[in-house]
């Protein structure tokens, strides 16, 4: 017999006698059982590969966001204050990071995102209660919610980071913790509910009555902070010297060119991240950041080399972060090239509401907040509206399943109106609760330092610190490597 057929016989007959026998002992099931064991332990393996790449990528991709707080944030708006304020300004952006995340564990992420009704969430997850490892299937079926909660904060910590740009140099630090406080509490995680939190009343994916379309925060974030650093603004009035000289040069433009680029790095957590999954969405989303925000450089950069003749490195890098204000609500809804096209939009606009707008009503928007969040993402907000496709995204579905259209040139115009809405709620609340924020907050503190406390700069008035010592050292520590003794030096001397 060849050695192939006593291997078949060999296997045959148990495999014989094994069927023999079940179908004696009434056991024909078993092979069957065995199959699906190993069906459930296959789909079990891919469910948990799955769940660890997607948890990877919303780890990574929180510490991303966190990052354009601090330190993207704080040295982009560090670099383009006085240098008698830079200390100041960076720890507005950094206690932030602290006084917003006792906020959130608190409170704050069980109004935005726990049940409730179309504006605010109830208390089910008050201290973080029932907020561990499983998933919460209306946000993020593929990650833990612990992981969905601690992305989610990146957000609210640099909101009101956003709006200290308005009112920098000038506020006493008391109050922008209390005003941040209040305003988290009354505009950010309420609004967060209602264009993120299911049955929100803006939510276009769980049930919001008006489905407004804010894939990364164009509603939430920017307008919010933008049009609310418009309001602290005008509520503190103009910087001491502002008439003289409306434009104070920034002191040290090598800072912010780091801080731009790292808020251009990290925007690919905070709109890639928001698909919540390592997918294609995620990718999309990832592409059309990039292309936005070089759009939009260019165009800031065009625009003001035609008005003013020269480019500037000011000039670009706030066009940057405009194009990635403006793609931030339609990042997961639009293609490349509509992506270039919002960008490119989103930077003349912000261009133009800088250098006219703002010059010719005369307010002080220290680093324009408003100018380039407000604006851009109003704008970012409207051509969402335009450009939104199902071909990226099909959120909206007939009762079949099947795709319906999403935005304007998809065939969808209500979807503009859906996003005027949204934008109109969006001020009306950001605008009214700052301005009662801050006229409290002033009747407890106070908002604005003294002219006096200005003029020395709020490094040393508000933190009795100095951010750069201007000493001489009489007595300087010479390495032994470099000390020259006096016979040679004499030799030296002489040669010459």
């Amino acid at each position: 017999m060849r050695p192939l057929q006593k291997k078949l016989v060999g296997f045959s007959l148990p495999l014989f006698t094994a069927v023999l026998a079940m179908n004696v002992f009434g056991q024909a099931t078993t092979p069957t059982v065995v199959a699906d064991d190993r069906l459930v332990k296959l789909e079990t393996a891919v469910t948990n590969a799955q769940m660890a790449g997607d948890n990877a990528w919303m780890l990574t991709c929180a510490a991303l966001v966190l990052m354009m707080t601090g330190p993207g944030l704080a040295l982009f708006y560090g670099g383009l204050v006085r240098k008698k304020n830079v200390l100041a300004t960076m720890m507005q952006s950094f206690i932030l990071m602290a006084l917003v995340t006792v906020l959130w564990a608190i409170y704050g992420y069980s109004v935005a995102f726990s049940e409730g009704n179309a504006f605010f969430g109830n208390l089910n997850y008050l201290f973080l209660s029932g907020v561990g490892s499983a998933p919460n299937s209306n946000y993020a079926a593929t990650i833990p919610q612990q992981t969905f909660m601690i992305y989610q904060l990146m957000f609210a910590i640099i909101t009101p980071a956003l709006i200290t740009g308005a009112y920098a140099e000038r506020i006493k630090f008391k109050a922008m913790l209390l005003f941040t406080i209040l305003w988290a509490t009354i505009v950010y995680f309420p609004l967060a509910h209602m264009v993120w939190g299911n049955g929100g009343f803006l939510n276009a994916l769980l049930g919001g009555r008006v489905p407004a379309l804010d894939f990364a925060g164009g509603t939430v974030v920017h307008i919010s902070s933008g049009f609310s650093a418009l309001v602290c603004a005008l509520y503190l009035g103009k910087r001491v010297g502002f008439d003289n000289n409306p434009i104070a040069p920034p002191h040290n433009l090598v800072l912010s060119v780091i801080g731009a680029c790292m808020l251009w790095v990290g925007w690919f957590g905070f709109n890639a991240g928001s698909a919540l999954q390592a997918n294609s969405l995620s990718t999309g989303a990832f592409v059309a950041t990039h292309f936005a925000a070089a759009s939009a450089t260019l165009g800031w950069m065009l625009g003001e080399w035609f008005r003013q003749g020269k480019p500037t490195v000011l000039g670009a890098i706030s066009g940057a972060v405009a194009g990635l204000v403006g793609i931030t609500p339609a990042a997961g809804f639009v293609t490349p090239m509509s992506a270039l096209i919002i960008g490119f939009v989103a930077g003349v606009a912000c261009f133009f509401m800088v250098t006219e707008v703002k010059k010719r009503l005369g307010y002080d928007d220290s680093l324009d907040a408003f100018g380039i969040h407000g604006a851009g993402g109003a704008v970012g907000a409207i051509l969402t509206g335009v450009f939104a496709t199902s071909a990226v995204n099909a959120i909206f579905k007939d009762a079949g399943g099947n795709a319906l259209p999403v935005g304007l040139i998809d065939g969808n115009g209500a979807q503009v109106v859906n996003q005027l809405i949204a934008i109109a709620i969006t001020v009306g609340l950001s605008v009214l609760a700052t301005f009662v924020i801050l006229k409290l907050v002033d009747l407890i503190v106070g908002v604005r330092v003294s002219g006096e406390d200005e003029l020395r700069g709020l490094d040393l008035s508000q933190h009795s610190e100095e951010a750069y010592s201007m000493e001489i050292d009489l007595h300087p520590i010479v390495h032994p490597a470099h000390e020259v003794s006096q016979p040679a030096m004499a030799s030296a001397a002489s040669a010459k």
